[in-house]
Parts: structure tokens; C-alpha cells; sequence
């Protein structure tokens, strides 16, 4: 197959890229602030030809545990579930139609965040809630299911292994644990909203806490989901959303910010170890996963008792996908460069000659 065309398109922001069939890449481009309008028309006025596009979707709920050929019928059926990730689901439709618009005769394949979690059995995906809520659909899909398949297979390439956890860090995220290549448990859950603690998503918090803040009329149904999705996380926290402000602060807020984003991390580290039986490798991704030293330093310091060790000197001074645990530590840490784009031309490739 020909150069494929990724499209990814974040809550508020859009990548685009052309990758041939060695993955390199032959034309990109980064909308950091994308309102749904734009960017494609003038990527592709440049861009090479492409035999073929991929978008990042977030939410395929239960329908959809591979890539899907896009048509009229698939893109209704990703329409119904934008309740589901309010945030990135019409960000995903609008970058389907606007190639629509101007690549109309080139086939378009969907590739979903939640995929890769399909695998999880039913023991790691089910609430233990009443069975008409289960049959309502209620259960844990996951997501940077594209991430986490990239990361895993990469470093499973660059140091063999099996059991392997991957942590996606970046505006949103997420951990999972993948067994020979196999998603079995991960940390997000029905919605991007569970787990880890995020930018600006709160990750778990009591239930109760939320029926209370209802029951007591605090807010709304809209308040809540603004508060949760939008006000939470690290810029509820420290006022800022990006850790690299956080980290130059210097306020107690701040400070109290990285030990509770590092505590979760710790803990849901533990718990996906746990649900594989053990760790061969763990794995850093993402932006912050990617480029923030402290926290990875901060995190392993306190996981040493399942065999993590970084190497202070790799940590700090990292470039590409790189081993920052010491030589003789029972776990290799990596940090691994984010490449969803790779995962969906693979998925693109997949999708339309199987």
C-alpha cells in the first residue's frame, strides 16, 4: 500500500501526518489549538498522495474491536457514542468530513483508543454493579489503547519480556498491563474521565463524593461534568495544567500537586503488576511519560520492592527510545517516543487488505 494519512484528532488540538509503508514520515503537521474547522485542506494542498487515511478515535464502545472501514453506517454509529467522550468525539467527525470533503474517492479507516483493551477479561472489565446498568451498556472500555499497543510492542522489540506495563502520561492519563502483546487490565474506565490523576480531569474519585455534591444541590449535571472534565486534575490542584509550570512554582499547591499526580501513578503501577503476576518492563510514554525526568525519578523511587531501579544518569539526559533503568535491575524501564501514528497506519493497512 501506498503513503497513508493519519489524522489525529485530539479535544483541542489536531496532528496530521503522511507515513509510507516504512513508517517514515514524508509530510506533518501540529494544530496545537484546533476548533474543529480548518487544517486539513491546507496540510493536504502540500502533503504527497496518499492511497489511504486513519483517524484516532477515542470511543468505539462495544462494536468495534478493530480498525473499521468508514462509512455512512460506521460514522453513525461513532456519532452515537459521543456522549460517551464528549470531549473528542465530534473532534474525530469533524476531521472524518473534512477529508471527506476534499479526498472523497479515498478509502478512510477508523481506529479506536478502546480496541486494544477488548482483550481485558471479563473479571477486568465489569462493574459490580445492578445487572440492568450492565445491560445498559456499563462497563470498562478503556482507552490510549493506540499508545499503549505502539509502547508495548516497541519496547517488548528493544528488550524482550512479556509482561509489560505501560504508562500513557500526557494531558490525559493512563496505565495498562499487557500480557504477550494482550491488553488485561488498564486504568480508565466507561469514560477517559477514571484513574489516573490528569491535566485537568480528576481521575477516581468516591463515588459518593458525586451523589453528594448532587443531592446537596453544590451543582448540576453540567457542573459536575465541566468540573470534572475541565477544572480537576492538576489545574484543580496547582492552578496550571501543565507540569512544567508546576514543577518551576515552588508553592506548597504546587508541590502538593506532584506528590498526589506521583502517588496515583505509584499505586495504579502496583495494581497493574499485580493484575499481570509480575513486570518485566516498565514503560514511559507521552509527553510528560516522555520528557519529565522527576517524575519518572520520583515514581520509581518508591517502587523499588518490585525490582525498579532507575539509572540517574540515563533519566536525566534520555534521547529516544531508551532503557533509564540500571543494567542489573530486575524490571527495564523505557521511555518510548508516542507514535498512534504508526499503530493507525498499521491499523489502516490492516483494515483494508484483510
Amino acid at each position: 500500500m501506498a503513503a497513508v494519512l493519519v489524522v489525529n484528532a485530539g479535544s483541542s488540538s489536531l496532528k496530521l501526518s503522511v507515513l509510507d509503508d516504512d513508517d517514515r514520515v514524508l509530510a506533518q503537521r501540529h494544530l496545537e489549538r484546533w476548533d474543529g474547522s480548518g487544517g486539513v485542506a491546507e496540510f493536504l494542498a502540500d502533503a504527497p498522495p496518499v492511497a489511504a487515511v486513519g483517524h484516532r478515535v477515542v470511543h468505539g464502545g462495544p462494536d468495534f474491536p478493530g480498525p473499521a472501514v468508514l462509512d455512512a453506517g460506521t460514522r453513525e454509529r461513532i456519532e452515537r457514542l459521543t456522549d460517551l467522550a464528549p470531549l473528542h468525539q465530534p473532534r474525530a467527525l469533524a476531521g472524518v468530513d473534512a477529508v471527506t470533503e476534499h479526498l472523497p474517492d479515498v478509502p478512510q479507516v477508523a481506529c479506536f483508543d478502546t480496541s486494544f483493551h477488548h482483550t481485558m477479561p471479563g473479571f477486568a472489565a465489569t462493574y459490580a454493579v445492578p445487572r440492568e446498568w450492565r445491560d445498559w451498556g456499563l462497563r470498562r472500555y478503556g482507552f490510549h489503547g493506540l499508545s499503549h499497543a505502539y509502547a508495548s510492542r516497541r519496547a517488548v522489540d528493544l528488550a524482550g519480556g512479556s509482561l509489560v506495563v505501560t504508562c500513557h502520561l500526557g494531558a490525559g492519563c493512563s496505565l495498562a498491563a499487557v500480557r504477550d502483546g494482550r491488553s488485561v487490565d488498564t486504568t480508565m474506565g466507561f469514560t477517559p474521565l477514571s484513574g489516573l490523576v490528569m491535566a485537568t480531569r480528576s481521575g477516581d474519585v468516591d463515588p459518593g463524593l458525586l451523589v453528594w455534591l448532587l443531592r446537596h444541590g453544590k451543582v448540576d449535571p453540567e457542573q459536575l461534568e465541566d468540573g470534572l472534565e475541565h477544572r480537576s486534575g492538576l489545574l484543580g490542584l496547582a492552578g496550571s495544567a501543565d507540569l512544567r509550570d508546576i514543577h518551576r512554582a515552588g508553592t506548597p499547591e504546587a508541590a502538593l500537586a506532584v506528590d498526589v499526580f506521583v502517588h496515583r501513578l505509584r499505586q495504579g503501577i502496583a495494581a497493574m503488576a499485580a493484575s499481570l503476576g509480575g513486570m518485566d518492563l516498565l514503560v514511559f510514554t507521552g509527553g510528560v511519560g516522555e520528557h519529565d525526568a522527576e517524575v519518572r525519578a520520583r515514581t520509581a523511587a518508591g517502587l523499588g520492592f518490585l525490582g525498579v531501579e532507575l539509572d540517574a544518569g540515563r533519566n536525566a539526559d534520555r534521547s529516544g527510545d531508551q532503557r533509564v533503568s540500571t543494567e542489573d535491575a530486575r524490571v527495564g524501564v523505557w521511555v518510548v517516543e508516542a507514535r498512534e501514528d504508526v499503530e493507525i497506519a498499521r491499523g489502516v493497512r490492516h483494515a483494508l487488505t484483510a
